[in-house]
């Protein structure tokens, strides 16, 4: 991690701008991956990162199939096979034929994978609430117009720019 003003800090060289920005705020980036990473670890069932990907993209697009969930996670296919292998012995997924394609399975989640995705979005609300907490308000108002500032700007980006 590049700290604010300590070696690798070279803002001063890349001058103003959106660079500028984007150097500026890696480290705090960074933080925020490491506080959500944590209260998932927190959670009731311990999943990983890629688990976690899985059931948040199942939960956003229900009955994905295989092909559909490895193209959103941009895994390969045997890894997304495997994935919801382990998924499914613990209990949060379920594999369902398609009611109007027969050679097709769909990929559900399971009311007890529900439980847990909330789980962690309540453990992530708490961890991230303390730290806006330590804020001043006119901070935290500002910090909430600067990421619907950056969500607008990346919904506009043209397909397939950025990440997925």
């Amino acid at each position: 991690m590049t700290h604010l003003g300590g070696p690798g800090d070279d803002r001063a060289s890349v001058g103003e701008g959106a660079v500028a920005a984007a150097l500026a705020i890696a480290d705090g980036v960074e933080s925020l991956t490491t506080l959500w990473s944590l209260a998932a670890q927190e959670a009731t069932l311990r999943l990983s990162l890629h688990q976690l990907r899985a059931l948040r993209a199942l939960e956003s697009a229900p009955g994905l199939n295989l092909t559909a969930l490895a193209e959103r996670l941009d895994i390969g296919l045997p890894t997304a096979s495997r994935l919801c292998d382990r998924l499914e012995a613990a209990g949060l997924l379920e594999r369902v034929l398609h009611p109007h394609k027969r050679r097709e399975v769909r990929l559900d989640l399971t009311p007890h994978a529900r439980r847990v995705l909330g789980d962690v979005a309540r453990r992530r609300a708490r961890a991230l609430a303390e730290v806006l907490e330590n804020m001043k308000p006119a901070d935290r108002a500002a910090l909430s117009q600067g990421l619907r500032a950056l969500l607008e700007a990346r919904s506009e980006e043209p397909p397939g720019v950025g990440p997925d």
